[in-house]
């Protein structure tokens, strides 16, 4: 599988040091398609706060990708809905500690959620 980066300079606005505009993903064999997964526990209990759930959710993801034996440099998009605004910094790097620095396209929502104790869905498509 080959990565590449897409951030024009010209025409839209500047990508930051954190922030790629796209990439292209050649020779993939798989797609990997994940539903929005929550910060749970296994018995389905909510994590009591934001970086409790953060750490399930990634926890979470890396169970889904491994499962289809994939990890996490396996992801190349990114979709968090998050409960409030201010989630966004704390959301985005745990982000990029998760994928050990390797930025993908991303989107954040802000959104509420069918359960008050959710606070953070990440969804994510995953490519080998």
């Amino acid at each position: 599988m080959e990565i590449s980066v897409h951030n024009p300079t010209s025409g839209v606005y500047p990508a930051t040091s954190d922030y790629v505009h796209a990439i292209e993903v050649r020779g993939v064999e798989r797609t990997l398609y994940v539903s929005g997964t929550m910060g749970l526990d296994p018995s389905g209990a909510a994590g009591a706060t934001f970086d409790e759930q953060l750490d399930l959710v990634w926890s979470n993801l890396r169970t889904i990708l491994a499962s289809a034996d994939m990890t996490v440099d396996n992801i190349v998009r990114v979709t968090s809905y998050l409960r409030d605004r201010s989630y966004a910094v704390p959301n985005a790097a745990a982000r990029n500690k998760a994928l050990g620095g390797r930025f993908v396209p991303v989107t954040a929502i802000v959104v509420d959620h069918l359960a008050d104790d959710w606070l953070v869905e990440l969804e994510v498509i995953a490519a080998a």
